[in-house]
């Protein structure tokens, strides 16, 4: 077993500007977890679990108005972000743990002399956006489900046409056991079986506890659903 290690929280010096001022501070340290494993550059093996940090900036503003951004961060774990009210406000939308493996040591850290640009995205797209209005304002009334940690929101090869809108939580994408992608708040899932024939093509596994909004997908507009479909696709064969 290794020993988790936080290293000495980075204070950059303070930025002014016309009616504002920013705080940058990056936290965080070694992982605790055994990762001897083979690197691209010199000692060629490491030892020493790789590094994971956030880094935050809060800009005030003369008028009271404050400001949170998610500026730099490790490319694993995943990075999310809540507001001053406990709601999801960002997450970091890459994830990518070969290269933190192999990476995130030494002088490729904030603790070095580089920072791993933040990558964030907003907690839903556009198209999803638009669907997930339909989803709760539309003809069809949502149900809402909670679904716990660790079970099956769908299985694959279940009949089922429902697609579900992520409202907390986080939702894995499954098949033949192989972990994809995850989703979280503002996703739109499950439209697949909808266009293929009616069979769930993967499985849905709630990571943390979610809750979810169904409606049948006959009531969205297929279009949509077809260009929400080739995103999956991409995203999928990405993760995997």
């Amino acid at each position: 077993m290794f020993q988790a290690v936080a290293l000495p929280d980075i204070q950059h010096k303070p930025e002014r500007g016309d009616g504002w001022r920013r705080f940058t501070q990056t936290a965080g340290g070694r992982t605790g977890m055994p990762a001897p494993r083979r690197v691209r550059r010199a000692p060629f093996i490491q030892w020493q679990a790789p590094l994971a940090w956030t880094t935050l900036t809060l800009t005030l503003h003369a008028d009271g108005r404050a400001e949170g951004a998610l500026v730099g961060a490790s490319r694993f774990p995943r990075h999310w972000i809540y507001d001053h009210e406990g709601h999801l406000a960002s997450k970091s939308g890459l994830i990518d743990f070969k290269d933190w493996y192999r990476k995130s040591f030494g002088t490729h850290t904030p603790w070095g002399d580089q920072e791993s640009e933040a990558l964030v995205t907003v907690v839903e797209s556009a198209l999803e956006r638009s669907l997930s209005a339909q989803v709760m304002r539309g003809a069809a009334k949502p149900k809402i489900k909670k679904v716990k940690a660790g079970t099956n929101l769908v299985r694959q090869g279940d009949e089922g046409s429902e697609v579900y809108l992520v409202l907390d939580g986080v939702l894995r994408v499954e098949v033949d056991g192989e972990r994809l992608a995850e989703y979280g708040p503002g996703a739109l899932l499950g439209e697949r079986a909808h266009l293929e024939g009616g069979a769930r093509t993967s499985s849905l596994v709630a990571v943390t506890a979610c809750r979810v909004a169904s409606v049948p997908a006959e009531v969205l507009d297929r279009p949509a659903l077809e260009e929400l479909s080739t995103g999956h696709r991409r995203e999928d064969r990405g993760a995997g």
